[in-house]
Parts: structure tokens; C-alpha cells; sequence
């Protein structure tokens, strides 16, 4: 279902597209697309991709959606795109509409005050961006990031690290995708949108890993902040905190983190992260959980993700899940 307010013919300025997923959280989306439409410099249209549509979804997403200040379109997906497809499809319809910049945003997180959107275009405009992130923090600490970032082998966790002589107020080359991410136009040209095979977990660093590939100029604004659920708890401390594992608490997010993870460690530019990978897992299953059965299951699904093995679980019952597809129960052939 698409319901659609067009952009000028003739727009005489440059023409900004927020794009927000949704997926079954209407109290949450209305707090970001209140944030998202209530910018001083306001994007000229907003598109929301509702992931629940498959029963004629919730009604309030599109009279939540319609009720904005700004043109809007509401994209009603009948299949569950996941977030990867969700802001794949977003995107697309945005670079349709003519839009010079697309700026992200997703649900359950909002940009924390009312010039954000304005200090990255500042920002982008001033360094030369072809992409520009805010600092994405804490919803209930924003002194605290929402989720670590890796600065060699050193995990920054607080907004305070992140601010050195050196970057005042860019972080240059590091970028948390998607949350308030602003892309150039001709960026997404460049890079493409993200991958729909990879429907949740790890879409977001793929297409960071594009971005880095491209050469473009890219980084973190330190001026403009992004707030958002807590998303660090799930990246487990080892060695005495000098290393880091991601351990999620769902089967269904370690079945999409772990297979997925699989498949962007396969690719050029990463693949230099493949031994590091081997032993932080294997000490992390083997010593801090001491659970061998854990390890086997990581390693089955890496392997599946290696091979672009990439159909949705059939269930995910003992051991993290196992893929409709035949053929990918792990097996060597």
C-alpha cells in the first residue's frame, strides 16, 4: 500500500528524504517521526516503510504517518522486508522522489533535539562528506554510547572518548549505520542500498563496508546526537575487557548475527578480521562460557553465511536454529 505526497516539480533547494522503518512498535514511531518531522531544518518529505502489512496492518502507522507536518509517503510492505530490506526499499523510493540527501532513522529511536538534521548538513557541508552519522547514545544515559565503537582494537563506550584535539567535531572514517545516517544522493549511487538477503544483523556494517571501499569521505558528527535503546549489553567483555564477544539473547538474533557475521568476513575488506574472529569466540565458548556445544553451533552458522546460504530459520529451537534450505545443516560438501 503506498500513500504518497509528492515533492515539488521544481524544488529550488537541496531536497532532504528522511526514510523511517517501522515494524510493530506504533507508540515508538510516533515519539521519532514527531523528532524526525520537528526539525528546524525540516526534511521536505518522509517516508515510512511499514514492515507489518501482511494483514492489512495497524491502522495507526498510516494515520500516524499522514498526520505529519511535512509531505509524507507510507509504504505498506505485505512481506516483512526485515530492516535491511525496509530501508533498502526506503531508500530507493527517495532517490525516486528526486531527494539530493536521504537521512535514516528507525522506530524505537528519535534525534535528540531539534537541529540535528540542520548540524549535519553543516557538517557534511563543511568536511565534504559523502555520508555523515551523529553519535548515537544511550536513550537513558546519553553520556553513554548505544552502541561501542572499535578504534583499532580499543572499544570506546562513553561520548567522552570519543572527543580528542584531533576531532573536535568529526570523527572521520567511523560511521553507526543507520541511526540518523545522512547519505549524499550520489553516495548511494556509488555504494548501492543495503543487502535484502541479509534482513536483520550485520546489514548495517556491510554497507559501512562499501562505504569504506568506495574512498568516499564519510564520519561521526560529535555535534549532533542520536538517541537509542541500549544496544551494547549484548557485547560481552573478555581477556579483562581488552577484547569484546557479541553473545545476543534471542536464538533468533544470535541465528541472524552469527550467520550473517559469516557471510561479511567472506568479503574483501574484512576478511583480515577472520583470525581475530576465530579466537575471541573460541575463547569466549570454550573458557568464559565453557560450552563446546555453543562454539559447534557458531561455527555451523558462519559456515552457512560463508556460503551465501541465506534462507529465513524454519525454526529456531536447539542450538540457535536451522535454515528452510536443505543443505545447510553445517555439513562439508
Amino acid at each position: 500500500m503506498t500513500a504518497d505526497e509528492g515533492l515539488p516539480e521544481e524544488p529550488t533547494s537541496t531536497v532532504v528524504c528522511a526514510v523511517v522503518v517501522t515494524h510493530r512498535r506504533p507508540d515508538d514511531l510516533a515519539k521519532s517521526l514527531e523528532a524526525v518531522s520537528a526539525q528546524t531544518r525540516a526534511p521536505d518529505h518522509l517516508v515510512v516503510v511499514d514492515n507489518d502489512f501482511s494483514d492489512g496492518g495497524d491502522q495507526r502507522v498510516a494515520e500516524l504517518v499522514a498526520g505529519q507536518p511535512v509531505p509524507t509517503t507510507y509504504l505498506g510492505s505485505r512481506r516483512n522486508l526485515g530492516g535491511a530490506g525496509g530501508f533498502a526499499l526506503g531508500m530507493l523510493h527517495a532517490l525516486a522522489l528526486g531527494a539530493d540527501w536521504v537521512w535514516l532513522a528507525d522506530d524505537d529511536g528519535r534525534p535528540a533535539d531539534s537541529e540535528v538534521l540542520g548540524t549535519l548538513l553543516e557538517c557534511a557541508a563543511r568536511h565534504g562528506l559523502a555520508e555523515v552519522s551523529p553519535m548515537v547514545c544511550d536513550m537513558t544515559d546519553p553520556g553513554r554510547l548505544a552502541f561501542p565503537l572499535r578504534r583499532g582494537i580499543v572499544w570506546r563506550r562513553r561520548v567522552e572518548e570519543l572527543r580528542t584535539d584531533a576531532s573536535r567535531d568529526l570523527l572521520p572514517g567511523i560511521a553507526s549505520l543507520f541511526n540518523g545516517a545522512l547519505f549524499a544522493a550520489s553516495t548511494l549511487e556509488a555504494v548501492g542500498v543495503p543487502d535484502l538477503r541479509l534482513f536483520v544483523r550485520g546489514d548495517e556494517t556491510e554497507l559501512h563496508r562499501r562505504l569504506v571501499r568506495s574512498a568516499l569521505p564519510f564520519g561521526t558528527c560529535l555535534d549532533a546526537v542520536y538517541l537509542h535503546p541500549q544496544g551494547g549489553d549484548e557485547f560481552k567483555p573478555i581477556l579483562g575487557g581488552r577484547m569484546h564477544t557479541q553473545f545476543p539473547e534471542s536464538a533468533a538474533k544470535r541465528f541472524y548475527t552469527y550467520r550473517n557475521r559469516g557471510y561479511l568476513l567472506s568479503q574483501p575488506g574484512l576478511r583480515r578480521l577472520q583470525l581475530q574472529e576465530w579466537a575471541r569466540f573460541g575463547w569466549f565458548f570454550l573458557v568464559s562460557r565453557r560450552d563446546p556445544a555453543g562454539l559447534m553451533a557458531w561455527i555451523r552458522l558462519r559456515r552457512m553465511g560463508r556460503k551465501e546460504r541465506f534462507g529465513r530459520p524454519a525454526h529456531l529451537g536447539e542450538r540457535w536454529g536451522h535454515a528452510r534450505r536443505a543443505g545447510d545443516d553445517g555439513k562439508k560438501r
